[in-house]
Formats: structure tokens, C-alpha cells, sequence
């Protein structure tokens, strides 16, 4: 191995490398070197999703922790949001999900958290990454007394639940509300079901009962068809689906349409302007956004910034900034007031708000955006030079952005967690949009597929 954090923490296939029970242990010992002091007993909390792999993972982690001399924190099943706040809540030195967010149930990952809640910058991940490969951390080896202890926190779930309900307006509750919910049998399966039922509504739940393999399995934020006929269904006035740790959502209208994440982060952010709640009237997004929801921004008078693809980048530039909102249009929103990382839940909510608040529906609350047609293809590749060193690559992409002549635009990239290379066209025509972005992944297939 060469390098172990991509762009969302560490991840991989369970049971191999980096994700075998030899290196996580290194990997909990790295960290519990950085996190720990010499003033007082230190401590991390772990949190996981529904994976089988986690309790293996889980496990080899609370070792590598302990034998550093710091405490274990373990909360058991909960949403990656959950584990920021209760770092925060619990004062903590660090926080630790383990998941591969909405990959398939055989991969998982590890990420982290600092004492503030919020995803480590990359120096520090250096120094985890330095100290693990290099084999540095084996010779520091705390013995007797100084070794740490692991203990769980019953209460952790109903900490973050009525957290979370704080976030909307008191005495505000969703009655007369249908909802249906998907908690792709991952790690909100409790919490957000719970948490809508408590606040009034009438809600349907879909794909919550994990049993360690079907987490994201053909449902849940990316897999939203089941949740948009369940709405049509059950005549419900809104769709709500998760990812596996549910840090992400996307939602259906009442016609069963998918409103994507950008159309969130739009209808949210001129509601959040026009009620002057908007710091500075800027929203943070990333390069992945489309042109229709820029261009909506800019008509409204908010300024955009982008970021590279990544919610801690977005998070970055919001606390670089001061800035109180942002997020992807893969659903990662964040809202700055209520919790340091994207949230599943607290996006939910704040939707379900605006729409008791306005009276209105859904579709129309989110035609405030006009999306521009768009195209995305993940192409599998074998390797990941940089693009500029595929000359027939690179010709072609410029090609394309020379007939767009600025109407439209294409990105390709490399996933940080995946073998894949993401191809994005957008234009103003469908058709165009389509054909352009299936040649241009035929020219990555035939070079590095």
C-alpha cells in the first residue's frame, strides 16, 4: 500500500487491504497517538453502520485504540451526523464512523472526526497515513495502567434524536403530513423514522430492517425508484431516502418526481435568503453542481462559491468563510447552525418545515430551479493517470467545450473511493447531452478501461 485515506476517509473491499483487521488496528493506534494528550485519560467514540463487516472492523479499531491508552466510546449503529454530534456532546477527542456510506454492503470505511466535529484536514490524515505505512507506530506501546478501556453509551441514540428535533421551530410538529421514509436498511433504520412519528406525521417506512447484507441494496438515495412508488402509492405529500449512513438524502415530491440534491440546496438557500438567514448571501457548493441551479443563485443576488467534489471541502470553505450553508447535489447538505457535517435527518427536517410552513407542495417549492439536462456515467478504469496525460482524452473534452461554446459544460473526474472515473455533461439538449457523454466515456474505456 501506498496511501490509505481517498477523499472520504479510508475505504475499501472488507477483509482486504486497507480494510483487514491487521492494518485498522494500526490505523486505531495512529490515531489514538495523534488524538491523545498528557494532562488526562482520553477518549474516541466509535460509531458504525448496519455493514456485517462492522463488528469485525469495530473490533480491531476499539483494539488499536486501547492499546494507545485511550478510552472507547462505542455507540453502536448510528448515522455518521449522530457520531459528529455526540464527539461534540460526549467532549471527545475524536470521533470514528465505520462505513462505506452508500457503497455495497461487502466494502467499508472508516472515517474521521476532530474534537469540534468536523472531518480531519489532510495534514492530519498524512500523519495517520505516515505513521501506519511507514510502521512507526509498532515500536509505541503503552503498558500496565496506561492502556485504555472500552464501555458503550446507552443513552447515545435519544441523545442525538432530541437533538435533532431542535433544530425546527418549537411547537413545531408535522401533523396531517404522509411521509414515506427509506432508510435503506442502513444506520438511520431507527431514527428517522422515530423521529418523524414523534413529530406528527404519518409515516410509511421502507427498507429498515438491516440484517448486515442488504444495506443499499437497490434502495435508498441511490436507488430511489421504490421510495417515488411509494409515494404514489400511499397519495403521500413527500419522499425521504437516506443513504447508509445517512448523511446524504434526496427526496420524492407528491407526483413521485425525484427532487435531487441540488434542487434541495436551491429552493433551500432562496428560502434562507429571502427570510435573511443567509450569512453574508452566499452558498457553498462544488464543481458537480448544475449550471440551472448557479445561474438561479445568481439571478437571486447570492453569490456561489465552488469546491473541489467532497463535503469536507464544502465544510472548509464555510468555516473559511463564515459562511452557513452548503452542500452537493448527491444530497450531502449542510447546515452550519445545526451540525458540522452533512446531515440526512436535519435536511429532512428542515424541508418538512418549509413545506408545513408554505402551505404549498413540494414540485412546486422546487421549480424555483431549472435544472439544465444532465449526464452522468461512472466508466471503471484500471488505473488513474491524470487527464491531461491522455491526449485523446483531453482532445475531445476540449472538442466538446468548443461546440458548447459556453452553454453547457463537461467534467471528469476520478471517485476518491472507487476504480471509476465519473464522466458529466451537461447542455441544454437532452439528446446532446446524452450522446456527448457516452463518447467521451467510450475514450476512457478504450484507454483505461
Amino acid at each position: 500500500m501506498t496511501k490509505l485515506f481517498g477523499t472520504d476517509g479510508i475505504r475499501g473491499l472488507a477483509n482486504t487491504e486497507p480494510m483487514t483487521c491487521e492494518t485498522v488496528v494500526k490505523i486505531g493506534r495512529a490515531a489514538a497517538f495523534l488524538f491523545r494528550g498528557t494532562l488526562r485519560r482520553h477518549r474516541i467514540v466509535i460509531g458504525k453502520d448496519t455493514r456485517l463487516s462492522g463488528y469485525m472492523l469495530e473490533s480491531a479499531l476499539t483494539s488499536g485504540i486501547c492499546s494507545m491508552g485511550v478510552d472507547v466510546v462505542l455507540v453502536g449503529p448510528m448515522p455518521t451526523p449522530a457520531v459528529a454530534f455526540l464527539t461534540r456532546t460526549l467532549r471527545a477527542d475524536a470521533g470514528i464512523i465505520v462505513s462505506a456510506s452508500h457503497n455495497s454492503f461487502a466494502d467499508n470505511g472508516i472515517k474521521f472526526f476532530s474534537r469540534d466535529g468536523r472531518k480531519l484536514p489532510d495534514d492530519i490524515e498524512d500523519r495517520i497515513e505516515h505513521l501506519v505505512l511507514s510502521g512507526e507506530i509498532d515500536a509505541i506501546r503503552p503498558t500496565a495502567n496506561e492502556i485504555g478501556k472500552a464501555f458503550r453509551v446507552d443513552d447515545a441514540e435519544g441523545r442525538y434524536i432530541e437533538y435533532v428535533k431542535r433544530s425546527i421551530p418549537k411547537g413545531m410538529t408535522f401533523d396531517g403530513l404522509k411521509i414515506v421514509i427509506d432508510t435503506a436498511h442502513g444506520a438511520a433504520y431507527k431514527t428517522s423514522p422515530y423521529v418523524l412519528q414523534e413529530l406528527g406525521a404519518s409515516v410509511v417506512v421502507l427498507a429498515h430492517e438491516p440484517n448486515g447484507i442488504n444495506i443499499n441494496h437497490e434502495v435508498g438515495a441511490l436507488y430511489p425508484e421504490q421510495m417515488c412508488q411509494a409515494v404514489k402509492t400511499h397519495g403521500a405529500d413527500i419522499g425521504i431516502a437516506h443513504d447508509g449512513d445517512a448523511d446524504r438524502v434526496i427526496f420524492a415530491s407528491e407526483k413521485g418526481e425525484v427532487i435531487n440534491g441540488d434542487k434541495i440546496l436551491g429552493m433551500v438557500a432562496l428560502d434562507l435568503f429571502q427570510n435573511g438567514k443567509l450569512h453574508k448571501n452566499t452558498v457553498v457548493l462544488t464543481v458537480m453542481s448544475n449550471l440551472g441551479i448557479i445561474q438561479a443563485m445568481e439571478r437571486a443576488g447570492i453569490t456561489v462559491l465552488q469546491t473541489p467534489v467532497g463535503d469536507r471541502y464544502v465544510l472548509e470553505q464555510m468555516v473559511k468563510g463564515g459562511f452557513v450553508f452548503g452542500g452537493e447535489p448527491s444530497g450531502h447538505v449542510i447546515f452550519m447552525e445545526h451540525n458540522t457535517t452533512g446531515d440526512g435527518l436535519i435536511t429532512a427536517l428542515q424541508v418538512l418545515t418549509m413545506l408545513k410552513m408554505s402551505g404549498t407542495s413540494l414540485s412546486k417549492m422546487a421549480n424555483v430551479i431549472t435544472m439544465y439536462p444532465q449526464t452522468l456515467i461512472n466508466v471503471p478504469v484500471k488505473t488513474k493517470p491524470p487527464i491531461h496525460e491522455i491526449p485523446e482524452l483531453a482532445k475531445a473534452i476540449k472538442d466538446v467545450e468548443r461546440t458548447f461554446d459556453g452553454a453547457g459544460r463537461v467534467l471528469v473526474r476520478y471517485s476518491g473511493t472507487e476504480s471509476i472515473l465519473r464522466v458529466m455533461v451537461e447542455g441544454k439538449e437532452q439528446h446532446l447531452v446524452d450522446t456527448t457523454a457516452s463518447e467521451l466515456a467510450a475514450v476512457v474505456k478504450q484507454h483505461l478501461g
